[in-house]
């Protein structure tokens, strides 16, 4: 490796992307569903988180509110389910659609609203981290694109897969939680 020993996605084969890309699939669907889950228990609370962010009409605002989880949920699914051809390019969408509705509200001021991501417990205003986040779970997704199903991966390489889609979850779950709780009144009054 001439470039000081980085590597790049073009040196990786066939078999290398697509571990690579289940990885970020799974662990990116994992995310979707597990933000869905509870806008849908409560779609009254979440449709609040929407209409906080005032990019939508009101009259929009409850049927969003109830589409956008189970827009979620399919996409959180499929991806998981290893339809990447479909469903990762929505996922894209949906989480750069996230990002630039945070950072448009960023702009206007108004970080303290709730970002919306899914648990009611562990609310976050909105920041330029949220931003790079979703972004970086765009970042993810590409090398799902155009590579083989995982299906067609075998034993060994399908587990590191689902080994690096956890990983990618769990990862998520600790930087929302330390988001959160930095971000709480608890922590403000120790400052």
């Amino acid at each position: 490796m001439a470039d000081g020993g980085a590597m790049s996605l073009s040196v990786l084969g066939g078999t290398e992307l697509a571990v690579l890309g289940y990885a970020g699939a799974l662990g990116v669907g994992l995310v979707f569903t597990q933000a869905a889950l509870p806008k849908l228990r409560n779609t009254q609370v979440f449709a609040g988180v929407l209409a906080n962010y005032r990019l939508l009409p009101a009259f929009l605002t409850a049927p969003a509110a109830l589409l956008l989880p189970l827009v979620e949920c399919a996409v959180g699914f499929g991806l998981m389910l290893d339809h990447g051809s479909l469903f990762a390019p929505m996922a894209m969408a949906l989480l750069l659609l996230f990002a630039a509705a945070m950072g448009i509200n960023i702009a206007r001021g108004r970080r303290e609203i709730d970002c919306g991501c899914g648990r009611s417990d562990l609310r976050q205003p909105l920041s330029w981290l949220l931003v790079v986040r979703n972004v970086l779970l765009v970042a993810l997704l590409l090398p799902y694109l155009g590579t083989v199903p995982a299906i067609g991966l075998n034993l060994v390489n399908r587990a590191i897969a689902i080994v690096g889609g956890v990983a990618v979850f769990l990862i998520y779950l600790l930087f929302n939680a330390i988001g959160a709780l930095a971000a709480s009144p608890l922590a403000a009054q120790r400052r």
